[in-house]
């Protein structure tokens, strides 16, 4: 596979190659790791879509459009605080 130059600023670089230190792992590595983990928003939509529907076929509960942003806002709350998600 052909390498492709990715310009950051030096400060976006430096963090970079702390981050790849602290896992044993190079710059390189580290940035295909997240492009390969990170999931684009409608791959997000339709995971939730199949949880949706896995959820009802098994449990019969229908969620909202009402549940699914009450839960967004819950687990954006928690990322942001470190507290712990409730339902």
């Amino acid at each position: 596979m052909p390498d492709v130059m990715i310009r950051v600023p030096d400060h976006v670089r430096d963090r970079l190659a702390v981050l790849a230190e602290a896992r044993g792992t190079s710059i390189r590595s580290l940035v295909q790791e997240f492009a390969e983990s990170t999931l684009t928003p409608q791959e997000r939509e339709d995971r939730a879509e199949k949880a949706r529907a896995y959820i009802a076929e098994h449990f019969g509960v229908h969620l909202t459009a009402e549940d699914d942003e009450r839960m967004r806002r819950k687990i954006q709350d928690a990322f942001a605080g470190g507290s712990e998600v409730t339902a």
